[in-house]
Formats: structure tokens, sequence, C-alpha cells
């Protein structure tokens, strides 16, 4: 295995979400992850969650099964699981039945605890109980869900990711593994600092569209252009703006006035009319290679052929799946080009001969 993480042996209990992004990218930094899965299917290169993992079929429902899984996690470092609280246990494998020396990591939405801990939720709704939720979208109409990146994948994958691998550090100090219990309600506050901040300063209204970073600024949102395409405009800093006026033909003096949110309204109808006056791909060759803080908004298909995103391969191809290349980037240590996705079940035999497990033994394990 090629990447910092060569080191490091996983296993996932195969779920959907937060969870599997948090096994892929480890298996993408050179960890051996090993899924725990309950049916063999055929390879699908388009589960790029999957890419770089190892699988195995268990039946969890027989003796046999919980007992192989037992050997797995003996055999690992670290357990990925995102069931709802009590899953596990009920399965007999919580963190009570694991070595003392596993880092055993949680990942829900509303954590391990809590009134709500046994409930169904989606990002949106993990979104919407921190606050975050109620500052996205236009002033005018109902919140806007971004996807699932804020709360699953920003508040769930990456402070999971961060729990598991300060427990590792923490584990080379003390010899011991503990629980990282990451909820996406915690990880969404975690991320709200300059919010928070801003908030206690009296610098940010709980009115929506009204901010500098909500669409409230005009020299911070996006813009239609003369295609139906867009623009997005980020020029915060004086210099910034300063540039953006020039290069957009926008008037000189409002960069005495820049933060006046009193002009602000006026200015988001003037800026409108400015930028439909050319194409989106006009706009970003009047705006290349400046610091005006302006930039294309590509759709899913285009970002990969944008010239620096090429240049990076910040999105690859394989078997014509496009998918983001491995990051972040070493130096020293860099990680290998991702492979699309095995069967589920390829690695079934492997990794039970591994264990210990005899030819004769495995129908019970996996059946």
């Amino acid at each position: 295995m090629a990447g910092p993480l060569a080191s490091l042996k996983v296993v996932e209990f195969s779920g959907l979400g937060p969870a599997p992004l948090a096994g892929q990218l480890l298996a993408d930094l050179g960890a051996d992850v090993i899924t725990i899965d309950r049916k063999a299917a055929p390879a699908d290169p388009t589960d790029i969650n999957r890419r770089g993992k190892r699988s195995v079929v268990l039946n969890l429902k027989s003796p046999e099964g919980i007992e192989a899984a037992r050997r797995l996690i003996a055999s690992s470092g670290v357990l990925i699981e995102g069931f709802r609280p009590g899953v596990m246990e009920r399965l007999d494998l919580g963190p009570d039945s694991c070595d003392s020396s596993l880092i055993y990591a949680r990942m829900t939405g509303w954590g391990q605890e809590g009134p709500w801990a046994q409930t169904a939720g989606h990002d949106i709704n993990y979104l919407a109980l921190t606050g975050a939720l109620h500052a996205m979208g236009d002033a005018d109409r109902a919140p806007v869900p971004p996807l699932n990146m804020v709360a699953d994948y920003g508040g769930g994958t990456m402070f999971l990711l961060l729990g598991i691998l300060s427990a590792v550090i923490e584990r080379g100090v003390s010899g011991k593994g503990q629980v990282v219990d990451a909820a996406m309600v915690d990880g969404v506050p975690a991320m709200m600092g300059l919010i928070h901040s801003m908030l206690a300063r009296g610098q940010w209204s709980e009115t929506r569209g009204t901010n500098w970073l909500d669409g409230g600024a005009p020299f911070y949102r996006c813009y239609t252009c003369a295609c139906g395409g867009y623009i997005s405009v980020g020029a915060l800093e004086p210099q910034f703006h300063a540039l953006l006026l020039e290069k957009a033909g926008l008037p000189d003096d409002h960069q005495e006035t820049q933060n006046d949110e009193r002009q602000w309204a006026a200015r988001h109808v003037s800026y409108a009319a400015a930028f439909r006056c050319k194409t989106r791909d006009q706009w970003a060759d009047v705006f290349m290679d400046s610091d005006a803080c302006v930039a294309p908004v590509l759709t899913f298909s285009e970002a990969q052929f944008h010239p620096h995103m090429a240049a990076r391969q910040t999105i690859l191809a394989p078997d014509g799946i496009a998918q983001a290349a491995p990051a972040p980037r070493f130096s020293r240590t860099p990680a290998a080009m991702p492979k699309s996705p095995t069967a589920i079940g390829a690695d079934t035999d492997d990794v039970l001969e591994g264990l210990g497990y005899e030819a004769k033994a495995r129908a019970a394990i996996t059946g």
C-alpha cells in the first residue's frame, strides 16, 4: 500500500453516508480498509466510496459470523460503524466486547446520547438543528439545503476522521484505544467559529441574505450572465474589491462605501445588470489571473476540464467514472492513484484465510 497511512488497518461495517466516505479517504491514503458486508454483489465502478477497500461477506446472524467479525476486529487498529446507538451492542460487537487498544469510531447524526439519539434523520435535519440551515438561501424563500456536504460530510466524515487520527496519535502515547463519538450536530457547530464570533460582536444578522457571507453583500454572491450561466464574486478585501470594480466596469466611488449596508440592495441590481452583459466564459477571461476573487460557476461535468483543475489532476476518471483524486497531497509518502472498487465479497476467502479459517469452515461464516 502507498500513502502516509499504510501502517493503519481498519475494519468498516458497510453502510451509507459519512462512514463509508471516511473509510474511502483512509484507504486513499494507504490504510488497509476491510468492509464487513452482508451479501456478495458484482463490482460497481460507480460506487466510489468503495474504492481501495477490501470486502468480506459475513453472516452476522450466525455465531460463526460474529466470531469471524471478532477475529477481524481484533486484527485491526480501528473500527468504523455508522449504525444507530445500540445496534453493535445487540450484535455483541460493541466497544466493551473489543480489545482495549481498539479505536472504536462511531458515526451518527444526533450522537450516541441525547433525546433524539434513537430517531432517524438526514443531513438537512442535522443541519437544521445547528442554526446553520436557517442562514442558507435567499431571503425571500425557505432555507436551501447545501446538498449533503455540510452536515453529512463536513460535520460528519471530517470530524470522524479527526477523531480517529487524534485517537491514533494518543494511542501511540498511552497504548490504549477509545471510543470516538462523532455526531454531525457536534461537527457543524465546530466549523462555525467565525460565525459565532461575528454573532457575539453584533456583526451578523440572523435575517438571511443581509450579511457579508450569505449573499447580502453585492461583492460576495453569484450573478447570472448573458448565457444563463453564473459567475461567483467573492471580493471581500478592499484591494480585491477595487479590482472587481475596475474589471467589471463598475463605478470607482463604490470603493469608499463598500461596506455601507444601506447601499447593498441598489448595488445588487446594478451589479446584476452589469454581469448580464457578457457570458460566463467571457467574464472568466476578463478576470483570468486577477486577484478580484471572481470565478465561473462550473457544473460537475465541467469541473474536471477547467485548466487549473486539469493541471492538478484534481478529478480523475478511472473506467470513465469521474471522481476526486486522493487528497491532501504528500511530498514524501504520496498516495497511489485510486483503483475501481472490486466486487462486494471479493476478498472473503483471502481475509478469512488470513484469520486462520480453513476452507471447510467458511461456509457457515458467510452463508
